[in-house]
């Protein structure tokens, strides 16, 4: 499917025309660069999250996470306890996933062993090389070799619920590749 015109004449990637909440998600955030190692934080866990659910789901609940999650602050997050892990199974606003849960606590405790910085580590993993536009959604891979080896260097570092497919979803998310079709109106503002 190529990019869908909606009610206002702007043509978006058809995954934004399903729900009105991804059209500003969409518009301005999907595919813009995110920096900083709280802000990279957040979308590693709102992807691991979304591993089997629509991310419609996560979208809607982000506030809610991100009250549960200290705003995602790493080091906040990497002194959790299981009293906090308890607290979060009974948040009826997120996720009540206990392995989801139990990983974004690691997960922050292993940004926390990250010399370089969660962000300028994941960021180290953007391809090279720009890819051409792709004009049907269909063109778009849910797998990369830089996510898979974006996955295997997080697991190698203690990381958990990062396979190659949050992996990309995360690299789409935070601008390290521009996935908005090439008819969508949202690509010429992204890397």
């Amino acid at each position: 499917m190529t990019a869908v015109v909606g009610e206002d004449g702007v043509r978006r990637c058809p995954w934004a025309m399903s729900a009105p909440e991804y059209i500003p998600y969409h518009d301005h955030e999907w595919g813009r660069a995110v920096h900083g190692d709280d802000a990279v934080f957040e979308r590693l866990v709102l992807e691991a999250f979304q591993s089997g659910l629509s991310f419609i789901t996560i979208l809607r609940k982000r506030g809610a996470f991100r009250a549960a999650f200290a705003g995602f602050s790493i080091e906040a997050v990497a002194q959790f306890t299981e009293a906090d892990a308890e607290r979060l199974m009974s948040d009826t606003g997120i996720i009540r996933n206990r392995a989801k849960i139990t990983a974004s606590l690691a997960n922050a405790r292993a940004a926390m062993a990250v010399p370089e910085g969660l962000s300028e580590l994941v960021w180290s993993f953007a391809p090279t090389r720009r890819r051409a536009a792709p004009k049907l959604d269909t063109d778009i891979p849910a797998v990369t070799p830089e996510s898979t080896a974006m996955a295997k260097e997080l697991k190698r570092r203690g990381f958990q619920f990062v396979g190659p497919t949050t992996a990309y979803a995360h690299m789409q998310a935070t601008g390290m590749v521009n996935d908005h079709l090439a008819s969508c109106h949202a690509r010429e503002f992204c890397p």
